[in-house]
């Protein structure tokens, strides 16, 4: 059975207008507008703490990270890739105009034109990585 393909351009906005639009995001009300756009009606999102379940849920973990980071803002590093219902994208995240206090990758999976699933991997160099994963330092 073939699945449809994704338009690489879709996979590539979602990445980007994700990291700002969801990740990004302080304002809570535009937040979830974001999500209801583009995530489907049942995302999923994989972290190092634990699997997020639900737009609702994803919308207070997005939430969440910004009130524990409110002057860190996003950069992706590079360009995002595409391949058929998937992508991924390096960034960094921490104080404008400063190295990036981590780093890691997004790699989502699209269904109709959504994202259905995301998976956040952190650098494991990284101190958030140490301390949502209950890592000892590297």
């Amino acid at each position: 059975m073939t699945q449809p393909v994704e338009s690489a351009d879709r996979v590539r906005e979602l990445l980007r207008r994700n990291l700002q639009e969801v990740f990004g995001e302080s304002d809570a009300q535009r937040r979830r507008a974001a999500i209801d756009e583009l995530w489907t009606d049942d995302p999923v999102l994989y972290v190092p703490p634990g699997i997020i379940v639900g737009r609702d849920a994803i919308s207070k973990a997005a939430g969440d990270l910004r009130a524990a980071h409110p002057h860190f803002v996003y950069t992706h590093h590079g360009e995002p890739q595409a391949l058929h219902n998937a992508g991924r994208l390096a960034w960094g995240s921490g104080p404008r105009d400063e190295a990036a206090a981590y780093t890691g990758w997004d790699v989502i999976l699209v269904r109709d034109g959504r994202i259905a699933a995301l998976y956040v991997f952190l650098d494991e160099a990284s101190e958030e990585f140490r301390r949502t994963s209950g890592q000892p330092g590297v």
